[in-house]
């Protein structure tokens, strides 16, 4: 369900002792909100619904599959749907791809939300089987839904230029720049990166 406003604060607080550039943000903008999703297949298949289209579009879909194939949206469920009931409810060839490939993993035991690996990068390794979604979902889903303290999203723009102004960096730092820049936050980096996000949507002065 997330890291808990307890929990980044506390996180927070640690770095901070450490880190004189965060606690002046804090002091100035305040802690973030927590950022939670509930774990399961649920969340996963919203997000492939949800991927490249509005948040109204996605309701839309959503609303449609839960009226096709029930409340509780069962994998087994969708799988027995063919591609034009499924594209009647707003899902495109490719998504139905995705949603497949999810529903398949989760049907076949592959994939089981309740027990995913608790090394995070086996559990990033293992999400990714799905097709459609890439590390930074994984990332997310693992941060958001499962609270996991560690969780470093470098890829999200948002996390980059978050740290880019925290740092006070002349340039947006690359993947992988962000990701050794982070190095140092373990392993409280799950409370930096909502913190960035924050920090990045909060005015300037």
């Amino acid at each position: 369900m997330g890291l808990t406003a307890e929990q980044l604060r506390g996180s927070l607080d640690a770095l901070a002792a450490r880190e004189p550039m965060l606690a002046r943000q804090l002091e100035r903008i305040g802690y973030p909100a927590p950022r939670a999703r509930q774990p399961g297949f649920h969340t996963l298949l919203r997000t492939i619904v949800g991927q490249q289209v509005s948040v109204a579009a996605a309701a839309s879909v959503w609303a449609k599959l839960e009226a096709d194939l029930g409340p509780d949206l069962a994998p087994q469920s969708l799988l027995a749907r063919d591609f034009e009931a499924l594209r009647a409810c707003g899902l495109s060839r490719q998504k139905q791809g995705y949603a497949r490939s999810l529903c398949e993993l989760v049907a076949a035991g592959a994939l089981d939300f309740a027990a995913l690996p608790a090394d995070d990068e086996a559990a990033i390794a293992l999400l990714t089987q799905i097709k459609g979604i890439g590390r930074w979902s994984a990332e997310i889903y693992l941060l958001f839904a499962e609270g996991r303290a560690d969780i470093w999203p470098a890829g999200d723009l948002a996390v980059q230029e978050g740290v880019r102004r925290l740092l006070d960096l002349p340039d947006r730092p690359s993947e992988k720049a962000t990701r050794a820049l982070a190095e140092p936050w373990s392993p409280q980096r799950g409370a930096m990166a909502i913190f960035t996000w924050h920090f990045y949507a909060s005015p300037a002065l």
